[in-house]
């Protein structure tokens, strides 16, 4: 497999599939200091506010970019909008296995390819990063194949792959655009850090395929400040 070295350069490589860059924080990197809330914007020709928990008041987020239809930065078989200054890539994830199933360390990259790319029945499909709005997370978007149409069935599996997650909520919704939806709201603990943090998802059913949208961030604080674009992707999300 190589040396410790080279694993680690896999590692990084395969993280940067996803989103990391050198310089930058991911999902489980250190916030940048001094960031305020103000700095994630205020809603501007968007109404509603999206909440999180009791008692919790979240600013509606300013729409940024449409996503799913064709000639969009990820075409999916759904659409959405997403926040303001996010920035969305599209991820092809077999085309990623494929070309780190090559070369020294193959093996290696290729499994830690798949656990990034993959998770229970979905597979990556499309980024949107945080970062440019100044928070520090994503929320990705994940397809599975077609027949798999059970979006509670599909959500949990997602959920019982994902390495230290318990406490999943579920409850059942319609987007605004009339899509049939359920809705995870649970928590993830990295056992080497002794962290907590609060993750949301939530997935519907298309004749294409099962998608799952994911929000994710580096700690509960940053997930809670990327709420309101979560809400967004609900509000807006239809069949494309």
């Amino acid at each position: 497999m190589g040396t410790v070295g080279g694993r680690v350069a896999v590692a990084a490589v395969v993280a940067m599939l996803l989103g990391g860059c050198a310089g930058t924080a991911d999902d489980d990197g250190k916030p940048s200091a001094g960031k305020s809330a103000d700095a994630k914007g205020a809603a501007t020709g968007d109404t509603g506010a999206a909440t999180g928990d009791a008692g919790k008041k979240a600013t509606a987020a300013a729409r940024g970019t449409t996503l799913g239809p064709a000639g969009s930065a990820c075409e999916l078989p759904v659409s959405f909008d997403t926040a303001k200054d996010w920035k969305p890539k599209a991820v092809d994830a077999e085309k990623e296995l494929a070309q780190l199933s090559k070369g020294e360390d193959a093996d290696l990259a290729g499994e830690l390819a798949a656990a990034m790319l993959r998770q229970g029945p979905v597979t990556a499909a499309c980024e949107i990063d945080a970062k440019p709005s100044g928070t520090i997370g994503f929320l990705r978007v994940w397809k599975g194949k077609p027949g798999d149409a059970d979006a509670g069935g599909v959500l949990r599996a997602f959920v019982a792959a994902e390495e230290g997650a318990g406490k999943a909520e579920y409850h059942s919704f319609k987007t605004g655009g009339g899509v049939p939806a359920v809705e995870v709201e649970y928590v993830s603990t990295n056992k080497a850090l002794e962290e907590t943090k609060k993750e949301s998802a939530f997935a519907v059913g298309t004749p294409d395929g099962p998608v799952v949208l994911h929000l994710g961030g580096m700690d509960t604080q940053e997930h809670e400040e990327m709420l309101p674009a979560f809400e967004l992707a609900k509000r807006t999300l239809k069949l494309s």
